[in-house]
Protein backbone atom coordinates (compact mmCIF):
# COMPACT_ATOMS: atom_id res chain seq x y z
CA UNK A 1 0.00 0.00 0.00
CA UNK A 2 1.05 3.87 -0.84
CA UNK A 3 0.31 6.98 0.84
CA UNK A 4 -2.00 9.19 -2.06
CA UNK A 5 -2.71 12.47 -1.69
CA UNK A 6 -5.57 13.63 -3.94
CA UNK A 7 -5.56 18.23 -3.91
CA UNK A 8 -8.40 19.52 -5.21
CA UNK A 9 -7.75 23.61 -6.35
CA UNK A 10 -10.53 26.57 -7.03
CA UNK A 11 -8.43 28.77 -9.23
CA UNK A 12 -9.29 32.26 -9.62
CA UNK A 13 -11.82 32.99 -12.39
CA UNK A 14 -10.29 32.57 -15.84
CA UNK A 15 -6.61 31.85 -14.60
CA UNK A 16 -6.91 28.43 -15.21
CA UNK A 17 -5.43 28.11 -18.42
CA UNK A 18 -2.21 29.73 -17.30
CA UNK A 19 -2.25 27.64 -14.37
CA UNK A 20 -2.29 24.45 -16.61
CA UNK A 21 0.67 26.21 -18.38
CA UNK A 22 2.63 26.68 -15.39
CA UNK A 23 1.74 23.66 -13.73
CA UNK A 24 2.95 21.75 -16.79
CA UNK A 25 6.03 23.71 -17.88
CA UNK A 26 7.76 25.03 -14.71
CA UNK A 27 5.90 23.12 -11.38
CA UNK A 28 5.69 19.39 -12.75
CA UNK A 29 9.51 19.02 -13.56
CA UNK A 30 10.77 20.86 -10.24
CA UNK A 31 8.13 17.86 -8.91
CA UNK A 32 10.04 14.90 -10.78
CA UNK A 33 13.33 16.78 -10.21
CA UNK A 34 12.37 16.01 -6.24
CA UNK A 35 11.27 12.37 -7.03
CA UNK A 36 7.55 13.45 -5.95
CA UNK A 37 5.74 10.65 -7.63
CA UNK A 38 2.69 12.88 -9.71
CA UNK A 39 0.48 10.02 -10.59
CA UNK A 40 -2.26 12.80 -12.10
CA UNK A 41 -2.66 16.41 -12.82
CA UNK A 42 -5.13 18.14 -14.70
CA UNK A 43 -8.33 20.81 -14.79
CA UNK A 44 -11.63 20.02 -13.44
CA UNK A 45 -14.00 18.08 -15.87
CA UNK A 46 -16.82 19.93 -14.10
CA UNK A 47 -16.32 23.26 -12.80
CA UNK A 48 -13.90 25.67 -14.88
CA UNK A 49 -11.75 26.72 -11.87
CA UNK A 50 -10.97 23.77 -10.96
CA UNK A 51 -7.85 21.54 -11.07
CA UNK A 52 -6.66 18.14 -9.38
CA UNK A 53 -2.94 17.29 -8.31
CA UNK A 54 -2.61 13.40 -7.15
CA UNK A 55 0.61 11.95 -6.09
CA UNK A 56 1.90 9.38 -4.14
CA UNK A 57 4.06 8.69 -1.59
CA UNK A 58 5.52 5.66 0.61
CA UNK A 59 4.00 6.74 4.01
CA UNK A 60 3.07 9.96 5.98
CA UNK A 61 7.18 10.38 6.73
CA UNK A 62 7.84 10.23 3.33
CA UNK A 63 5.07 12.73 2.05
CA UNK A 64 6.27 14.76 4.63
CA UNK A 65 10.09 14.72 4.34
CA UNK A 66 9.64 15.23 0.05
CA UNK A 67 6.90 18.12 0.44
CA UNK A 68 9.28 20.13 2.92
CA UNK A 69 12.48 19.54 0.76
CA UNK A 70 10.89 20.64 -2.08
CA UNK A 71 8.23 23.64 -0.86
CA UNK A 72 12.30 24.68 1.32
CA UNK A 73 13.77 24.78 -1.84
CA UNK A 74 15.26 27.91 -3.81
CA UNK A 75 14.19 26.17 -7.11
CA UNK A 76 10.35 26.44 -6.03
CA UNK A 77 10.79 29.52 -3.62
CA UNK A 78 12.35 31.96 -6.51
CA UNK A 79 11.42 30.06 -9.23
CA UNK A 80 7.43 29.27 -10.49
CA UNK A 81 6.38 29.42 -7.11
CA UNK A 82 4.61 32.69 -7.10
CA UNK A 83 3.30 32.47 -10.00
CA UNK A 84 1.79 29.30 -8.97
CA UNK A 85 0.28 30.47 -6.28
CA UNK A 86 -1.20 33.97 -7.51
CA UNK A 87 -3.79 32.00 -8.98
CA UNK A 88 -5.20 29.83 -6.68
CA UNK A 89 -8.12 30.73 -4.43
CA UNK A 90 -8.46 27.60 -2.58
CA UNK A 91 -7.09 24.34 -1.67
CA UNK A 92 -8.18 21.13 -0.27
CA UNK A 93 -6.26 18.12 0.39
CA UNK A 94 -7.57 14.04 0.52
CA UNK A 95 -5.32 11.33 2.24
CA UNK A 96 -5.49 7.77 1.50
CA UNK A 97 -4.39 4.41 1.13
CA UNK A 98 -3.78 2.25 -2.30
CA UNK A 99 -2.57 -0.35 -3.98
CA UNK A 100 0.22 -0.01 -6.52
CA UNK A 101 -2.60 -1.42 -9.40
CA UNK A 102 -5.05 1.70 -8.36
CA UNK A 103 -2.14 3.92 -8.18
CA UNK A 104 -1.42 3.03 -11.61
CA UNK A 105 -5.19 2.25 -13.09
CA UNK A 106 -5.02 6.63 -11.92
CA UNK A 107 -1.99 7.58 -13.88
CA UNK A 108 -2.65 10.09 -16.64
CA UNK A 109 -0.24 10.74 -19.55
CA UNK A 110 1.60 14.59 -18.02
CA UNK A 111 3.38 14.36 -21.61
CA UNK A 112 1.59 16.58 -23.30
CA UNK A 113 2.06 20.52 -23.80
Amino acid sequence: MRLVEIRTYRLLPGTRDEYDRLFREAALPLLRQFEIDVVGAGPSADDPDGYFLIRAFDSLADREQREDRFYASPEWREGPRQAVIDKIDVYVDAVLQLDESTIDALRRDLARP
